[in-house]
């Protein structure tokens, strides 16, 4: 059976606040969780309007208490941002509370524009440049392997416990893939941001795997997906998703647009031929093609997993799109 899980960005809909979008955030968990995904991520994101999570170990800590079953995790902390000691703290307070069920997803994109990014960190940003050191930190730490002259070394990783959250690496570059493979840590190619050589990405990975902080490679495929009842349903919301990426195209700050918004606007012919060339990294339908068009990406990436991200114009489309992807996986809490 295919595993799925969540990945969720805490989307504010145009007409909603980001208190109503964190409170969707914790009722597609707890549904997630009823419903048999695997694991549920939340992003990590600075500035724009559209989404409104910057800290999720804050929300995982949250969501950990509303859930029994579903592993919980960042996808993820942007880590050059931070101390990786700090961050190896931060999950393990988590994996003391919620033990056995915490991931931590790293990447180095600055989750907004640059001087945002050089706000969050204090002047500092370094733009990735360490964060192969800060990768093989977390591993140092978590399996107790720091180099003798790390200035780490030898300190207490708090809380003690006896296990450890799951470690992966986030990227939808070579770069990501390469790296942990060569450090033997769990992959997630965002198929969603770069639709193009994901699976070539992929088959690198797989290939320079190397045994390290993980026995064997374990990778993911993270997928943009809108299933709906009807075709009719699935139009509309993919054109509230076509109306975001020419936001975003024209560096609009803005909420991610309702369907109503959506519906209303009308597009030029260089508008058009840019929508159609984003939609290579959404699979928008009913249940039959998106399923279809899912395992045809979990084949081609030979991945052990499809992580699900839906931003929809609707709360309610959201909800109901992850219900019929359950029903149509087949999922169950024994898969």
């Amino acid at each position: 059976m295919t595993r799925l899980s969540i990945l969720d960005q805490s989307p504010v809909i145009a007409g909603h606040t980001p208190v109503d979008a964190l409170a969707a955030t914790i009722e597609l968990a707890q549904l997630a969780d009823d419903l048999g995904y695997t694991r549920y991520w939340c992003a990590e994101h600075h500035e724009l309007l559209g989404v409104c999570n910057p800290c999720p170990e804050v929300m995982l800590a949250r969501l950990g208490s509303v859930t029994k079953r579903i592993r919980i995790g960042s996808g993820g902390v942007m880590l050059p941002y931070y101390s990786a000691f700090k961050v190896a703290e931060q999950f393990m307070l988590l994996e003391a509370l919620f033990p056995g069920r915490v991931d931590l997803g790293v990447g180095r994109a600055p989750g907004g524009d640059l001087r945002t990014a050089q706000a969050v960190a204090a002047g500092e940003y370094n733009h990735g440049e360490p964060f192969a050191q800060q990768v093989a930190e977390l591993v140092g730490l978590f399996d107790g392997t720091l180099p003798a002259d790390h200035v780490a070394h030898g300190i207490v990783l708090q809380p003690q416990v006896a296990t450890r959250p799951q470690l992966w690496v986030l990227g939808s570059s070579d770069f990501g893939g390469l790296l942990a493979a060569r450090l033997g840590i769990r992959f997630a190619f965002a198929h969603f941001i770069n639709a193009h050589y994901g699976h070539q990405v992929a088959k690198a990975y797989r290939q320079r795997f190397t045994a390290g902080h993980e026995t064997k490679p374990y990778l993911a495929a993270a997928v943009f997906v809108i299933c709906a009842d009807t075709e009719g349903e699935a139009a509309d919301l993919e054109k509230a998703v076509d109306l975001r990426r020419l936001q975003m195209a024209y560096g609009l700050n803005e909420p991610v647009p309702s369907i109503e918004q959506a519906r209303e606007h009308h597009y030029d012919a260089r508008e058009q031929a840019l929508i159609e060339r984003e939609r290579l990294r959404s699979i928008v339908g009913t249940p039959d093609s998106v399923t279809e068009r899912m395992l045809e990406i979990q084949e081609k990436f030979q991945a052990d997993e499809l992580i699900v991200l839906t931003v929809a114009g609707s709360y309610a489309a959201r909800l109901r799109s992850y219900e019929l992807l359950s029903k149509a996986f087949g999922l169950s809490h024994d898969g």
